[in-house]
């Protein structure tokens, strides 16, 4: 199997060096343009903080929060990754993890591990969303942007037209957009809730600002283990300054619990 027919699990492997760093393969199959996806990023900062903190015969940590400086994109192909282990506690494992290529730190973060909690939330207050998308969802595969947004060929996902005026070249609509996403070959995982949370087209498209849109911070929070099945996720902005926005996501399994929460800060193309 290819690198570019891998799934998400082997597309976002790292292999350890023995001394806290571990290397990694960013494909071309995971990148919006020419430069890797966002939430995959994230998803391989966590996933290099959970081999670096586990244990022999101990079932691995899982990511509870994800924070991430994007320095600069790096491109496809090979990276290191470097570890730093600042605190280690009864609950939680604070690791810090910078990727580098060619010698030069393109996103430094720090990942918190620890237990996903099993139990359904006390209480919870998430988007009215039907599990599955409905017949008018549109396949972004499918559509001319997939040509730009590669990870539709590593993962499904479909788009509410309902908002998303831009399809249309329409500006009026509120910067809300609703979404579904799911791996293909393989079902969600908690690091796969990651890229969920970062899979969603710029909202301010909506306000006819198209093109690349690089995201300057990035921190997601997980919250459980996502059921089988596709995602729901819905997007939306609170302010637009300049060329700045903020870009929140909340990410809902099949089963109605919430899988992840992120926010982001990006600068937008300007019309």
């Amino acid at each position: 199997m290819t690198a570019q027919d891998a799934g998400f699990s082997a597309a976002s492997a790292v292999r350890p060096l023995g001394d806290g760093t571990f290397i990694a393969d960013l494909p071309p199959n995971w990148t919006v343009g020419s430069k890797p996806h966002g939430g995959f990023l994230l998803a391989l900062l966590a996933r290099t903080a959970i081999a670096v903190t586990s244990g022999a015969g101990a079932p691995p940590l899982e990511p509870l929060a994800v924070s991430a400086q994007f320095l600069r994109a790096p491109s496809v192909g090979p990276v290191l990754l470097r570890t730093d282990i600042r605190r280690t506690g009864r609950r939680v494992t604070v690791v810090a993890v910078v990727l580098e290529q060619r010698g030069r730190s393109c996103v430094e973060g720090t990942v918190t591990v620890g237990r996903l909690p099993r139990e359904r939330a006390a209480w919870s207050d998430l988007p009215s969303q039907p599990a599955e998308p409905p017949g008018n969802a549109l396949d972004l595969a499918a559509l001319p942007a997939a040509a730009v947004f590669k990870v539709t060929s590593a993962c499904d996902v479909r788009l509410d037209p309902n908002g998303a005026g831009f399809l249309h070249g329409h500006t009026g609509d509120p910067l809300r957009l609703r979404l579904w996403v799911r791996p293909k070959g393989e079902q969600p995982d908690p690091l796969f809730g990651l890229i969920a949370g970062d899979v969603s087209m710029p909202v301010t498209f909506n306000l006819g600002r198209m093109g690349w849109s690089p995201t300057v911070q990035l921190t997601a929070l997980l919250r459980s283990r996502p059921a089988p099945g596709w995602l729901r996720v819905q997007v939306e902005c609170r302010a637009v300054h300049g060329a700045w926005f903020d870009e929140d996501a909340i990410v809902v399994d099949s089963q109605g619990r919430l899988v992840c929460q992120s926010r982001q800060l990006a600068l937008s193309a300007m019309p």
